[in-house]
């Protein structure tokens, strides 16, 4: 078989590497306006009084409501994707980041403005320093991904049994377990979001695809990091 010419080998790596930096680009772009979305829809409830009582507590079943559109958004974005017009999906990403927006409007009530601003930019500091490891490093992050996401079940099953059981102890462990998850799967969906962008350089696959789902996956770790370390960090009013 007939190697490549070198020129032509260097070519296709400038190429392969231009595609995964332009997915990027767009994953961390998306991403930010699904974070400007969120705390701007989220302001602006926490600072309408009348509508915080009339989406929260004249409707005590509002919250879980809001909870089961978001789900079905995230489900529905994330298992179809590839088969959308690439603006129906940022529309659904933008609906997705707005409704968050509305249920997160509470730590506004709950928590001072200042250690809620302290607690972003300490978020966006741990964020930021584990995507760029998981894009840089060259160890396989597979095997510790489907711990972490085998981990995040039993997370999730536990923080529902605590509604219940309201046990202090339990909360602390899932505070600090959750946010040990959250921080290894910033890395491990920033590495993953790297394959994909492969695979779609290879195969064709949409890149605005590719960028919509990486930008879900990291809003999604972003958010669940910040609402954890708030518990430590936020100042009651």
């Amino acid at each position: 078989m007939r190697s490549l010419p070198s020129d032509q080998s260097t070519v296709d790596t400038t190429a392969y590497e231009g595609e995964i930096q332009l997915v990027f680009s767009q994953v961390y772009l998306l991403m930010t306006l699904g974070l400007v979305i969120t705390a701007v829809v989220a302001a602006w409830v926490a600072n309408s009084p009348g509508l915080v009582e009339r989406l929260f507590f004249r409707n005590p079943g509002m919250l879980l409501g809001l909870f089961v559109v978001q789900l079905i958004v995230v489900v529905v974005l994330s298992a179809a994707i590839s088969k959308m017009p690439a603006g129906l999906a940022t529309g659904l990403f933008i609906l997705y980041s707005a409704l968050t927006g509305l249920t997160l409007s509470v730590i506004f009530l709950i928590y001072t403005d200042a250690s809620i601003v302290t607690t972003f930019f300490i978020t966006a500091g741990t964020f930021a320093a584990m995507s760029i490891f998981g894009y840089v490093t060259k160890r396989d992050l597979t095997k510790l991904g489907s711990l972490f996401l085998m981990l995040l079940i039993g997370f999730v099953l536990a923080s529902l049994v605590n509604l219940f059981l309201r046990s202090t102890t339990l909360y602390w462990i899932l505070t600090f377990g959750g946010i040990v998850i959250f921080v290894g799967l910033i890395a491990y969906d920033t590495q993953k979001i790297k394959q994909l962008a492969a695979a779609g350089f290879a195969d064709g696959r949409s890149r605005t695809s590719v960028a919509i789902l990486g930008a879900l996956r990291l809003y999604l770790d972003f958010i669940n990091l910040f609402l954890l370390l708030l518990r430590l960090f936020g100042r009651r009013r």
